[in-house]
């Protein structure tokens, strides 16, 4: 209702003067007691929160005064619950609070120290960064293989251009290149594939030889010794291992690069050790996700000779190789280096496309031995020869038959393919703008294998689990079968246990055997008495 209009009843009651109880004064005494009953009531405390309503009404206020919002009116429930909040929170609390650090902090944070620049370095130096360096163009790399949809974020391969700087900067490198990144259930590895300079990885072979030599040394001893405490030792088994397949050097097949890996950008570097070939012959036979620790143990069957870090040395070799298997060549391997033409004349891009022939292999293949290189295990010096004897030359094994891979620079086209698939598929960047394509090498047999060429440009590069594609699914090797029992015959077979008649039976046997012996002692002791009594 409205204000009242003069000719409607109630007009005026609540004008000054027109109250019916202006007659009635209260008393002051009873005035008073009415209002600090009233307080008394606004200050009894809850019997859930402990609070009461006239402090509670006395900070809203406060909080209204102070901040002042508008339209308070409106918010009043919202701040009785703000009033209500602050209450429980404690005002001196030794607790600090733990603020919450965001995921993009936390990543600037790790990459901070790729945009700083060491100690010393300045103009002075930009020069000679401009000339002659083994760092790769990352960024030019992942424009070619971003226009075939390929690469990482231009975030990521900026952030790993920058590793690769810090890598070369605390490494004696000679060359440098972004090999790609193998993805982790846990955690991914960023690769680095380099070559040192002339006599720097040489000097890490011989101290590793020492130590392995020292290590020969000593144990020699301790079979000595061995030899001598344990003569009485029960015969040993007469098996021979077969041979194990020396790794080859640094620098050569598929130890030729080094490899470093990190998980991420801006963490350390660390540096794979070489490949055996145990190690590539086990990894052809098991299919395991890599977790992206390199101290992870590789369990599997048969079992690996190593951790995950010689895993994945193992499966980058193999990558790198792209290696065919089963498939051999006869009559090849007479070529294992290439040098670069500089006249070479590039082809275009439609020619790349509709051919595989134009391009080659050039890195070597691994073969079944898990060497580049074939080595015959049971092949030995003439020293060793004159120190053999006959015998042991009479139980060598037929030799083998030498394993032959293809030669370098071998064309896409002879590869074989997975069934019906190809080995290689190449198409254009694009069919839009052709004049400005580029021509792009996917390989199908290790999914996430790439190349691209454009006039004398060409890369490869690789995104994925490092797994290679089988049609079918992948089957374990199953354990061998369990061994034959020992035959059983009379020489082994155990007795049976004696009953009780049969103990006491052979106990009083023994009793009476004693007591015969000690008869015939004493008779042959009475003549012995007898014969120097005559003597006498």
């Amino acid at each position: 209702h409205g204000p009242y209009q003069p000719r409607e009843p109630g007009y005026g009651l609540h004008q000054p003067g027109h109250s019916p109880y202006d007659d009635q004064i209260p008393d002051p005494e009873s005035r008073m007691l009415a209002i600090q009953n009233a307080k008394a009531y606004l200050l009894k405390s809850s019997t859930t929160s402990g609070l009461n309503l006239y402090d509670h009404l006395a900070n809203m206020l406060t909080k209204i005064l102070d901040e002042q919002p508008t339209n308070a009116v409106d918010i009043i429930e919202n701040i009785s619950k703000d009033v209500k909040w602050a209450q429980f929170q404690k005002k001196m609390d030794t607790l600090r609070d733990e603020h919450e650090i965001l995921p993009t902090f936390e990543a600037a944070e790790k990459r901070k120290a790729l945009f700083l620049k060491a100690n010393g370095e300045g103009d002075e130096e930009l020069e000679e960064e401009i000339g002659e360096t083994p760092l790769p163009n990352v960024m030019e790399t992942a424009f070619y293989f971003e226009q075939a949809g390929v690469g990482l974020s231009k975030d990521e391969s900026y952030h790993i251009f920058l590793a690769l700087k810090k890598l070369i900067s605390v490494q004696p490198i000679q060359t440098c290149r972004f090999w790609g990144k193998i993805l982790g259930l846990e955690m991914n590895y960023i690769i680095a594939e380099v070559q040192y300079h002339e006599g720097e990885e040489e000097e890490e072979t011989e101290e590793e030889e020492v130590i392995e030599e020292g290590g020969k040394r000593r144990g020699e001893v301790e079979d000595e010794d061995e030899e001598k405490e344990k003569e009485d030792e029960p015969p040993k088994s007469t098996y021979k291992p077969p041979p194990v397949i020396p790794k080859e050097e640094n620098g050569t097949g598929a130890n030729k690069y080094v490899y470093f890996v990190c998980n991420e950008p801006g963490k350390p570097w660390v540096k794979l050790p070489p490949v055996t070939p145990a190690q590539i012959v086990c990894a052809r036979k098991i299919k395991k996700f890599f977790t992206g620790r390199l101290d992870a143990p590789v369990v599997s069957f048969p079992p690996f000779p190593g951790n995950e870090a010689n895993y994945l040395r193992a499966q980058i070799a193999r990558i790198s190789a792209e290696e065919e298997g089963d498939e051999e060549e006869e009559g090849g391997g007479g070529r294992d280096t290439y040098e670069e033409n500089p006249d070479f004349q590039p082809l275009s891009v439609v020619e790349m496309v509709d051919s595989l022939s134009t391009w080659v292999h050039h890195i070597q293949n691994i073969l079944k031995q898990g060497r580049c290189v074939w080595l015959n295990p049971f092949q030995k010096s003439e020293e060793e020869e004159e120190d053999e004897d006959e015998e042991e030359k009479a139980e060598e094994p037929d030799e083998l038959q030498q394993e032959i891979g293809p030669p370098l620079l071998t064309p896409l086209s002879e590869d074989e393919g997975i069934q019906n698939i190809p080995a290689w598929t190449a198409q254009p960047s694009t069919n839009l703008i052709p004049q400005y394509a580029v021509a792009i090498l996917q390989s199908n047999r290790w999914p996430g294998a790439y190349a691209f060429a454009s006039g004398r440009k060409f890369d490869n590069i690789y995104f994925g689990w490092g797994h290679k594609y089988s049609p079918e699914n992948h089957t374990p090797a199953l354990p061998p079968p369990v061994q034959a029992e020992y035959p059983s015959g009379p020489e082994i077979t155990e007795t049976r246990d004696p009953t009780l008649e049969e103990e006491l039976a052979f106990k009083a046997a023994k009793e009476e055997a004693l007591a015969a012996a000690e008869e015939e002692d004493d008779e042959e002791d009475v003549e012995d008495d007898e014969e120097e009594e005559e003597d006498d």
